[in-house]
């Protein structure tokens, strides 16, 4: 069956693909969609975090393991979707906070073929079943405006907010709404390599004073999967309760 004719089929409900969706922001993001009445497929290159984060979703969820980098095994699952309303590019990797002069070239690869390429590929392989009114949505991080450690995670999540501004110019015309979103500090498996002293310090910082929630996070997902915001295209909104604005408290 085309996409078309899915999309015909199906013209009743809305299909939203997240990617990393097995836990963090990724599971948070497709907790908070199926409440908003989309059926969800989730994506994880782990099979067995995927499976343990059934137990959160809605029976009917379709759980996918997959490499995202891997175009046939993305390419082949796609082909068996409905058509997509929504496309979450959640899956990344944070890699060690080292200086430039001490990464590894390997990591750097890595980092940057999840990060950019990985999302690239999903976007592409989905966007023929897509139709007018859809949303791509792009998890970058308040890391792509830069700072000092992890030079490979800022220039892919740099790259993929170049990479959403592009998409969002060329998908205008189809009416294909593409933004990212760049949170800060989260309540994730990425801080697990920090001690209780350095998380506790880290999170003085925040304005919040601590990391945020990944359905904090899921919420604004929300909004840009919705018609609510349907004028809204190649924008970065930053999730960081204004922390990127550098400012020190009086």
């Amino acid at each position: 069956m085309s996409p078309d004719s899915r999309l015909r089929a199906r013209s009743g409900q809305r299909h939203a693909l997240i990617t990393g969706a097995a836990r963090g922001i990724g599971l948070g993001i497709a907790r908070k969609l199926a409440s908003d009445g989309y059926s969800i497929i989730a994506l994880d290159h782990d099979s067995e975090a995927l499976e343990a984060s059934a137990r959160f979703l809605p029976r009917k969820t379709r759980l996918i393991s997959l490499d995202v980098t891997d175009r046939e095994a993305v390419s082949a699952s796609l082909n068996q979707l409905p058509a997509l309303n929504a496309v979450v590019n959640n899956a990344g990797l944070a890699g060690e906070l080292l200086p430039v002069a001490k990464l590894d070239p390997e990591s750097v690869r890595r980092i940057l073929k999840v990060n950019v390429k990985g999302a690239f590929i999903v976007s592409q392989e989905a966007l023929p079943r897509m139709k007018s009114g859809s949303a791509i949505i792009n998890i970058a991080s308040r890391g792509y405006l830069g700072g000092a450690g992890g030079a490979h995670y800022v220039a892919s999540k740099a790259g993929l907010v170049g990479m959403t501004r592009a998409m969002a110019a060329e998908l205008r015309w189809r009416k294909i709404r593409v933004n990212a979103v760049a949170p800060g500090m989260v309540e994730t498996r990425m801080l697990e390599g920090f001690t209780p002293k350095m998380k506790a310090a880290l999170e003085r910082l925040e304005p919040e004073g601590r990391a945020a929630d990944p359905e904090e996070i899921a919420g604004i997902v929300s909004f840009l999967a919705s018609d609510a915001s349907k004028l809204i295209s190649g924008q970065v909104l930053l999730a960081d309760g204004g922390k990127s604005l550098g400012t020190m408290p009086y």
